[in-house]
């Protein structure tokens, strides 16, 4: 009776439970969890953003807007992004990253309004104008928030740091963000239960917090580029559960490497771009779990620690920009998970060790720029490498031939051996996987291997600078279509041209082929629609069929045999260079079209006519007009307009006439102005005084004439430090306000100055300088180099004192005027002074002794003047010979034959002369009558005393007759010093 009792009851336990939920399940159906407030909250949430896919460009996810399915009149909590609290349906999670979403976030904003939130991720959106404010301060339940790379910016409020519950916390890659100093230090020691803190990006300018190293929880910690500094904590990190630390680019934090514990987990560790410096520690070996070792651009020092082979696990290791140095140690056998290994940028040495062949799941190898030797680079016996994509070995002493393994490598995407020591031919390469190789700067040799035309892939290839040669037929170009950059420059490679149109590389954008052997019609038409550079200087060319290359912007053909009339350039171009060739005829004003153009360059050739009157005003941006060694003629175009950008003029050696443009005025840019070997005619251009960047003026050999005078400009070429008005008609005094003024030859301290040239990278600024006697071409003008040549004119009066001050003169030429009076003493303070030259002039009186103290001199010309006395020993005056001296009668002294009458030292300085010269030296002269006075009575008292001494007598009477001899020998002889 009880068992049936007891299976009745059973049966009415499953009919009722089948009842209820039943019920529950019709319940669940029918009711909405989510309360109406949240849901028309969250609404109004949605209508404050506007949405567009590029505001979550930079999403490591798939991106989609959340929000555009949230309707009115749904459950809330069913809507993307949304979860609720099944018993109470209040929303405890809102994720909204990579939503598209734009807008500002308000104090008052709708976000606000959901307190019951334990997890919110509003990261990779656009939330540009908007701050970390107080609100976020109100979800006390929260314990994941992520707001990164949102656009937040300014002060992050402190009331961050009430959220005490927080897990995870990540606001990194808000670039305008900052933290108060006491903001980060209370959320530092608030938010105790931080397993993962990322603030990377955001300002916070503090000291690393100790207090963070006992945080046992952490496991992901990155504050990279936050401005930390001062020393990294030097104690053993305890933190075991720690797998991430990043501190990268934060460039003031210093410190050695981190000890972490035996009992660590850490995976990945980048210090790259800090102040960490020293020896790495053998205890690296204890970072057993170590995937990742970024410390590149450190300070760090010395071998690499053996141990090293510990590291099992590790996939990438980069320590790029240190200084390490010794041989790379031999611990890579048992290292098979490293797919990266960048050493580049140190002071490694030796050669490359076996072990590197047990690395058969590299894909990166980075060993450039370092001092690593030896032939054959790895043992050849290597038969790994299949993944290999990256080889740079660049920058060493690697010599021989290249390794025959580097050619069979299947999965080889970029080749980068230059600047080494190869030698031998090229080989042939195995697979077309290659898109990168450059092999510049070696000592190969031969013709270019068949199988690098097979290369489909192919977008770069450089093979400059070897000894390369042989016929390149342009035909066999025709599978490289997606070649960008082909570089064959400084070999000795002639071409074939083919009319075939497969050999156009039809993606092509840079050609050099510049210093080869190429000859004849250039023909090839090569990159018709992309070609972007060409540089053929160098060469042997004679023409050019046509220029068909619209988007071209440089095009350099200068010192070849180019003959015939200008070619016309396309109008985009920028650079058009076409010196040192046997071009003739005049320049079209079709060149004028070129509104681009910033450097045009027609120098050395045989052009004639008048000059275009629009070359002065063409292109806003020509920085550089260059018409050297031609023959145009008439005057030089007067249209330089208010803003243009000339910084480089040269209308030297032609038959221009007229005056100097007044409308040179408006080229604020001015660093060169050359009018030098013309026909000139005009009074000095005293109004280029006002020109704030002119550095270089040379007018030689013209028409110039009159007084340079005095200048209205308060001080008139600040910026000159080469200026040439040799052979010219300038007369009068030397224009001592000039002189001045001349600043940029004024104390010049070398030692904290870059030696750069005039120009920029490209195209330097070249110029021809008579100095040491010599006319020498500049091909490069250095920023240091200072000189004044004033010679060749009617320059009249004494040389000013004031020449002295320009401390930093390299070469000063006064020679062939009509200059009078002293050598100015002040020419001792030129003490880099390397070449002086005043011949030819009427100066006189003696050479300063002070002069030898110019110990830089090399050559000076003091001849034909009317100077007399000893000629200055000792220094640089030991090497000067007769012609240094000769026209100059009154001296004497080596090097001349005509000698001295006495071996006495030279005359006294000058100084000591004008100090005489300008009255007794009353001091001196009270100590004489002083002594005088105590002897004379002395002797007098004695002769009272004893009459006539015979020993006193005798020596008065004997030295008597001793200077009369002496001047009766020098009447009769004559002096010869005077």
């Amino acid at each position: 009776m009880s068992e049936h009792l007891l299976l009745l009851c059973f049966l009415f336990f499953l009919s009722f439970s089948q009842i209820l939920l039943s019920s529950c399940f019709s319940f669940s159906n029918s009711t909405k969890i989510c309360p109406h407030g949240k849901s028309l909250a969250l609404l109004h949430l949605k209508k404050s953003f506007s949405i567009k896919k590029s505001h979550s460009r930079n999403c490591r996810f798939p991106s989609y807007p959340k929000t555009e399915h949230w309707k009115e009149g749904s459950d809330c909590c069913s809507w993307d992004g949304v979860s609720c609290d099944l018993v109470s349906g209040h929303v405890i999670e809102l994720d909204l990253s990579c939503s598209w979403l734009s807008g500002t976030i308000h104090s008052n904003s709708a976000l606000f309004r959901f307190p019951h939130l334990q997890r919110l991720n509003l990261a990779f959106n656009d939330f540009s104008g908007s701050s970390v404010s107080a609100g976020f301060g109100r979800f006390s339940s929260l314990t994941h928030l992520n707001l990164s790379e949102s656009g937040f910016s300014g002060l992050i409020s402190p009331e961050i740091s009430h959220l005490s519950n927080l897990v995870s916390l990540d606001l990194s890659r808000n670039w305008d963000a900052e933290f108060s100093l006491l903001g980060f230090d209370s959320l530092v020691q608030n938010l105790t239960k931080l397993q993962k803190l990322h603030l990377g990006g955001i300002s916070i300018s503090s000291v690393f917090p100790n207090s963070l190293l006992n945080r046992s929880s952490l496991i992901s910690l990155e504050l990279a580029e936050c401005g930390l500094y001062g020393m990294f904590p030097n104690n053993d990190i305890h933190l075991p559960k720690l797998e991430l630390l990043y501190l990268y680019e934060n460039v003031k934090i210093s410190g050695n490497f981190p000890r972490f514990s035996e009992n660590n987990s850490l995976i990945d560790l980048d210090l790259s771009s800090t102040n960490f410096s020293g020896q790495l520690p053998a205890s690296i070996g204890n970072l057993k779990s170590l995937q990742t070792l970024d410390l590149f651009y450190c300070q760090f020092l010395g071998s690499i620690p053996a141990s090293l082979e510990n590291l099992t696990q590790i996939t990438s290791l980069n320590l790029n920009g240190n200084h390490f140095s010794g041989k790379i140690p031999n611990v890579f056998y048992n290292l098979r998970n490293l797919i990266s290994l960048c050493l580049s940028r140190n002071n490694f040495s030796g050669q490359i060790p076996p072990s590197i062949g047990n690395l058969t799941n590299l894909r990166v190898l980075d060993f450039s720029h370092n001092q690593l030797e030896g032939a054959g680079v790895v043992p050849s016996s290597i038969y790994g490498f299949s993944s290999l994509s990256y080889v740079s070995l660049r920058y060493n002493l690697f010599n021989g031939t290249i390794p025959s393994w580097l050619y069979t490598l299947p999965s080889l995407l970029e080749l980068d051996l230059r600047h080494n020591k190869f030698t031998g031919h090229i080989g042939e390469f195995q697979f077309d996987s290659l898109e990168t190789i450059d092999l510049s700067m070696n000592e190969l040799n031969g013709s270019i291997p068949t199988s690098i035309f097979e290369l489909v892939n192919l977008f770069f290839l450089c093979l400059s600078s070897n000894n390369l040669s042989g016929v390149l037929e342009t035909s066999k170009f025709e599978k490289l279509r997606n070649l960008i950059h082909l570089d064959l420059s400084n070999n000795m490679m002639s071409l074939t041209m083919s009319s075939n149109s497969n050999s156009m590389l039809p993606n092509i954008v840079n050609i050099d082929l510049s210093n080869n052997n190429i000859s004849g019609m250039f023909s090839w038409n090569v990159g018709n629609d992309t070609l972007f550079y060409m540089n053929l200087s160098y060469n042997s060319i004679s023409g050019f069929e046509m220029l068909p290359w619209p988007r071209m912007r440089t095009l350099d053909l200068h010192s070849n045999l180019l003959k015939g009339l200008l070619p016309t350039p396309p109008n985009s171009i920028v650079f058009f260079s076409v010196s040192h060739n046997k071009l003739s005829g005049e320049i079209s004003q079709l060149i004028c079209k070129a509104s681009s153009m910033n450097i045009l360059d027609l120098s050395h050739n045989n052009f004639g006519g008048i000059l275009p009157h629009c070359l002065g005003n063409f292109s806003e941006d020509l920085s550089v007009l260059n018409l050297r060694k031609n023959q145009f003629y008439g005057i030089i175009p007067q249209t330089f307009l208010k803003g243009n950008s000339i910084r480089t003029l040269d209308f030297n050696g032609n038959q221009l006439e007229g005056l100097v443009p007044r409308s040179l005025i408006n080229c604020r840019e001015l660093e060169v102005l050359d009018l030098g070997n013309n026909k000139i005619n005009d009074t000095f251009p005293h109004w280029l005084g006002a020109l704030p960047k002119l550095q270089v003026l040379v007018l030689r050999s013209n028409q110039f004439h009159g007084h340079i005078g005095v200048s209205k400009i308060k001080s008139p070429f600040m910026s000159l430090r080469i200026i040439d008005l040799a052979h010219n008609d300038f007369e009068g005094d030397l224009p001592e306000m000039y002189l001045r003024s001349l600043k940029a030859t004024m104390n010049i301290d070398e030692s904290n100055m870059t030696r750069e040239y005039m120009g920029d990278a490209y195209y330097q600024d070249s110029t021809v300088v008579t100095i040491k006697g010599l006319e020498m071409k500049f091909v490069k003008i250095l920023n240091t180099f200072t000189t004044i040549d004033f010679s060749s004119n009617n320059f009249q009066g004494e040389i000013p004192e004031c020449i002295g001050n320009l401390n930093s003169l390299r070469g000063l030429n006064l020679s062939h005027n009509y200059l009078i009076g002293h050598i100015p003493l002040s020419f001792k303070n030129l003490k880099m002074l390397e070449s002086l030259d005043l011949s030819s002039n009427k100066l006189s009186g003696r050479i300063p002794q002070e002069l030898t103290s110019l110990t830089f001199l090399e050559v000076l010309n003091l001849s034909q003047n009317h100077l007399i006395g000893f000629i200055p020993q000792g220094s640089q005056f030991q090497t000067f010979g007769n012609d240094s001296y000769y026209g100059n009668p009154g001296l004497c002294g080596f090097p001349l034959s005509n000698r001295c009458t006495t071996d006495e030292i030279p005359y006294p300085s000058q100084e000591i002369e004008a100090k005489f010269e300008s009255g007794f030296d009353w001091k001196i002269t009270l100590m004489g009558y002083g002594c005088g006075l105590v002897i004379g009575l002395s002797l007098g008292c004695l002769i009272f005393v004893s009459g006539k001494p015979e020993w006193l007598v005798w020596i008065i009477d004997k030295n008597i007759h001793k200077i009369v001899r002496n001047k009766r020998s020098t009447r009769g002889r004559g002096a010869r010093i005077s």
